[in-house]
């Protein structure tokens, strides 16, 4: 897995998003802290409200600026956004209104909404191999991991010399220095005719015919009369992989041209279409569903643990990181295991397995809870949030191989930016709903009704994903419409554009 760090620019971005986690690590301790300055009691509200606006600007805003990333070149945007995100934290400080924090954490995570898919949407291009992709995809889980680990003792460390303010600082130092690691990086053009996955034959029974270009000429069909594509060998019975070929009349438009630009859809039709290119795909569906699985658990873990340790069980306010840290240890645990697990089974079978143990464990938690609390009850819950968390990881970490392998290389930004978006859909509904019900019912009842909502993605996630899957789920089929054995009008092995 650290293998992959010998890339020098995949080991300078890794770098820029390890600083930049440092620096939102400690800008998360740091807003709590002026939130109760702020608000006193109500620091707790303040502190929703704000993971509320968080969740929102996500939801709303990602597949928006997702749609624009295409327009600008790809490092541009990324340092322009961490410089905008260093200047939003930079003004915290000097806040003294509520509303006022509600307004930066806002622009704030508009930042992060354009930042995080683009970022996404690099590493595969960066990291072509599936191997090194997926050991980047396990090196970034366990960076978010040891983040939430470590960045609450570095702020406590600072906190002992420096007032809680500075804080702000150092996130505005990661940030920065973020921006100067990616600036120095040369990053590669996505390839806009290719899909990534390019190590899957396309499927032979469909070959396209030739489609009308609509500048009025001929497109060829893309294997017709190409050559193959260099450094791929070709496979016995099977016609090579060509790379598409110009059509044939007018001529393509260049981009910057004033008809070139007339065929860009807008912002809010790019987004749109990100959305429905995922929509689109059974195993983008599906993992749509997965996601929806890991957020319902995640809830219960994340925000019923402080009401489970100190009044169901009586604990000390110390044993609230104790149990956060054993759902973050099994969470690193199944990042560093993944990459050999994944290449001996597949992405179906690890993903929808592990999305079953999800229900499975929470449905513990509240069987147990039914039960008298004893002696027993800590080291249980501590099995359970070590066994959520390592199941949460082997969903969600090679979610990115799934999107890699299902779209075009130039409709990454968009694919990432709707999963970005959607993803944390789940989390807005689970995250409330988690919260109500633990004030309301009990914890009890939070967890059997997060149960439900849990088995209902993971069983979801079954009916989506094809079991049959020519690619070992990591290429999108031709859409539904298009039966087997018919002449189709563009390739198979990525979606078509909505």
């Amino acid at each position: 897995m650290l293998s992959v760090l010998r890339n020098p620019t995949y080991r300078r971005l890794f770098c820029a998003q390890v600083v930049a986690l440092t620096g939102t690590g400690l800008a998360t301790v740091a807003l709590s802290l002026l939130a109760y300055d702020l608000a006193g009691a109500n620091a707790a509200a303040v502190l929703g409200t704000a993971l509320a606006v968080k969740m929102a600007a996500y939801v709303v805003l990602a597949p928006l600026v997702g749609a624009l990333a295409g327009r600008v070149p790809r490092r541009a945007l990324l340092v322009a956004m961490d410089l905008a995100r260093a200047a939003v934290v930079l003004a915290l400080p000097f806040v003294d209104r509520v509303w006022q924090v509600y307004v930066l954490i806002l622009l704030l995570q508009a930042a992060s909404a354009a930042f995080t898919p683009a970022f996404q949407a690099t590493i595969p291009q960066v990291l072509p191999d599936e191997r090194d992709y997926t050991g980047a995809l396990s090196l970034a889980r366990l960076a978010y991991d040891l983040e939430s680990l470590a960045s609450p003792v570095l702020a406590a460390a600072l906190l002992t010399v420096v007032p809680y303010a500075w804080l702000f600082a150092g996130t505005a130092a990661g940030f920065v220095a973020s921006a100067l690691l990616v600036r120095t990086t040369t990053l590669p053009d996505p390839d806009p005719d290719v899909a990534l996955d390019s190590a899957v034959d396309p499927d032979p029974d469909l070959a396209p015919d030739p489609a009308p270009d609509p500048d009025g000429g001929l497109c060829a069909a893309p294997d017709a009369g190409r050559a193959p594509v260099p450094g791929r060998a070709p496979v016995p019975g099977r016609a090579p992989i060509h790379r598409p070929a110009p059509c044939l009349g007018p001529g393509p438009k260049r981009i910057g041209s004033a008809a070139g630009a007339a065929r860009r859809p807008g912002a809010y039709a790019g987004a749109v279409s990100g959305i429905r290119l995922v929509l689109a795909a059974p195993r983008l569906r599906a993992l749509l569903a997965l996601d929806l699985a890991v957020a319902a658990a995640g809830a219960v873990v994340l925000v019923d643990t402080v009401i489970l340790v100190r009044d169901t069980l009586g604990r000390p306010a110390g044993d609230v990181p104790l149990a956060l840290g054993a759902y973050g240890a099994g969470s690193m645990a199944a990042a560093l295991l993944l990459p050999r697990l994944l290449e001996r089974a597949g992405d179906r079978v690890v993903m929808v397995r592990a999305a079953f143990v999800l229900p499975g464990a929470v449905g513990l938690l509240a069987l147990g809870l039914a039960l008298p609390p004893g002696a027993w009850s800590w080291p249980a819950l501590l099995a359970v949030w070590l066994v959520t968390g390592a199941a949460g990881s082997a969903v969600l970490t090679p979610g990115g191989r799934v999107v890699r392998g299902s779209v075009r290389s130039r409709d990454l930004p968009a694919a990432f930016a709707a999963r970005f978006s959607l993803s944390h859909a789940c989390w807005l509904l689970t995250y409330p709903l988690a919260g109500l019900l633990a004030a309301t019912a009990g914890p009890a009842a939070s967890a059997a009704v997060l149960t439900a909502v849990a088995l209902a993605g993971a069983t979801g996630a079954v009916g989506l994903w094809p079991r049959e899957d020519r690619a070992a789920g990591r290429r999108t089929p031709a859409p539904a419409s298009r039966e087997r054995g018919s002449r189709v009008s563009g390739p198979s092995r990525t979606t078509s554009s909505p």
